[in-house]
């Protein structure tokens, strides 16, 4: 099973969110969106994208370990971890691996954790070739639930937009389940990995 970190076991979006403030900036949700969100205080315009990237490289270099799990994850992976292998994919900066093994340690998902960059489809193929056993992916994104359908097709996936803010903006596709709530999707992934 692979699962995802940001808005899947936690919210990033908010975590984010609190560091931008100690800069005198503010997250707006207004779109599913991550720099086109970041606003100065009283602005209409967001801010410019380099100076997001930037600050998000900096989140990430520092300060990725403050961002609090997604209600109902800890509990759901680790029922799941009980009769199933769990792999976590991230896609983050090399520079954030310690914190984010801190952080999952700490929360009780002491997982193997894999840093990627770009689409999961071709990571999450190599992964999965190691084993027999029925796959379960899940991520919010859309882009990395379609990379790995189109690489893992065996696989079953399922989105998953921890911040309530969020949802309302975020795409869906009926190629992937959505649910946003942990128990239930932790049953649906057992289901899954069990047939």
């Amino acid at each position: 099973m692979l699962i995802d970190v940001d808005e899947v076991l936690g919210l990033f979006m908010q975590g984010f969110g609190d560091f931008l403030t100690t800069h005198g900036l503010e997250m707006r949700i207004d779109r599913f969106a991550l720099f086109q969100n970041i606003y100065r205080p009283g602005a209409t315009e967001h801010l410019e994208i380099a100076q997001g990237k930037a600050l998000f490289d900096s989140f990430f270099a520092g300060h990725c370990d403050q961002i609090e799990p997604a209600p109902g994850a800890i509990e759901a992976l680790n029922r799941l971890g009980r009769h199933a292998g769990i792999l976590i994919l991230s896609n983050a900066p090399a520079d954030a691996e310690r914190l984010r093994t801190a952080w999952l340690k700490r929360h009780g998902m002491d997982h193997p954790l894999i840093l990627n960059s770009g689409p999961k489809g071709p990571i999450a193929a190599g992964l999965i070739a190691q084993t027999l056993q029925p796959t379960a992916f899940v991520d919010d994104l859309l882009s990395n639930l379609d990379s790995v359908a189109d690489h893992c097709p065996a696989t079953t996936t399922f989105q998953h937009v921890a911040d309530l803010r969020l949802r309302p903006f975020a795409p869906r596709s009926d190629r992937h389940p959505r649910i946003d709530d942990w128990p239930q999707l932790g049953e649906a992934i057992e289901a899954a990995i069990r047939r």
